[in-house]
């Protein structure tokens, strides 16, 4: 794929994540749920690759602070979640890896990253133990859903690229 239809695909699942922020989320005390998010990542990931998916999961937590639909958590937990499912995906070349990348860099890293901002900025001191299983619950339901469609993807693609070489 080219640089410039990758460009053009990131700039798309950015103004999906966006436009989905609003009606998409689920509120759980400070945070808010937001699954569409971490199947974008895992999309991106496979699809595009690691920088891709880190600069559309900025792109969307940048857009959805600007519209007041994002939390600051976006940021660390997205951005983290997106890198590890890329960097796994092209070392492994398996969809299982950014799966899990993305569940382990958000649901895990992203939330243990989050747990400064949110003592600092709101002054939670037990914030850690809401965080990791939202943000969990989270990347887990969401990568899930990317996870899916992709593997119905390549399954349908594979077969009708296979049909078409036996032509």
């Amino acid at each position: 794929m080219k640089n410039t239809q990758k460009l053009t695909l990131t700039a798309m699942m950015m103004a999906i994540g966006t436009l989905t922020s609003h009606m998409l989320f689920i509120p759980l005390g400070i945070l808010k749920v937001f699954p569409v998010q971490h199947f974008i990542n895992v999309l991106s990931a496979v699809l595009l690759g690691p920088y891709y998916a880190v600069a559309q999961a900025l792109g969307i937590s940048i857009l959805r602070n600007l519209m007041g639909t994002g939390s600051v958590f976006a940021f660390p937990g997205s951005m983290i979640g997106a890198l590890l499912a890329g960097y796994l995906y092209k070392k492994t070349k398996r969809m299982g890896f950014a799966f899990a990348g993305e569940v382990v860099g958000t649901g895990i890293l992203g939330a243990i990253v989050s747990y400064p901002i949110a003592t600092l900025f709101l002054g939670k001191e037990a914030a850690l133990f809401g965080m990791v299983p939202a943000f969990f619950a989270s990347s887990l339901g969401g990568a899930a859903i990317g996870f899916a469609l992709l593997k119905i993807f390549m399954k349908n693609t594979a077969g009708r690229l296979e049909m078409t070489n036996r032509l």
